[in-house]
């Protein structure tokens, strides 16, 4: 069997147009005319639906995490949108890492991957 390629994400929101234009400011991503927004290959599409809530209730399910070139610029814009950190950027083991809340309460990460531990996953 052929391996699938994930093509896209749908986000399913009591306010996706909220949702949408946060995304839009915090990662200043690629954006289409036809509500798609695309993460480096990904596409996500933010929904209206009734059947999830205003927030959602296992925000650690999925965590979505967002490869960056500058985890400490990209911190410092999102502090000026007023996000809400879960855990601030920090070193680890891999590089920096950082988790935020979007505004339906889901978690995402920044991540800035060292080099050592990118020449290492090369090998």
């Amino acid at each position: 069997m052929k391996t699938s390629a994930l093509g896209s994400i749908l986000f399913g929101s009591a306010d996706p147009a909220r949702l949408h234009a946060w995304y839009l400011a915090a990662l200043e991503p690629e954006h289409f005319g036809d509500g798609f927004i695309d993460f480096g290959g990904v596409r996500v599409l933010f929904e209206a639906r009734d059947d999830v809530a205003p927030a959602t209730a296992e925000p650690g399910r999925v965590i979505f995490n967002f490869h960056v070139e500058d985890a400490r610029a990209t911190a410092a814009h999102l502090d000026g949108l007023g996000v809400t950190w879960l855990v601030e950027v920090e070193r680890r083991e891999a590089g920096l890492f950082g988790t935020l809340v979007d505004p339906d309460g889901n978690y995402l990460q920044i991540i800035e991957l060292s080099q050592e531990y990118l020449a290492a996953a090369r090998r």
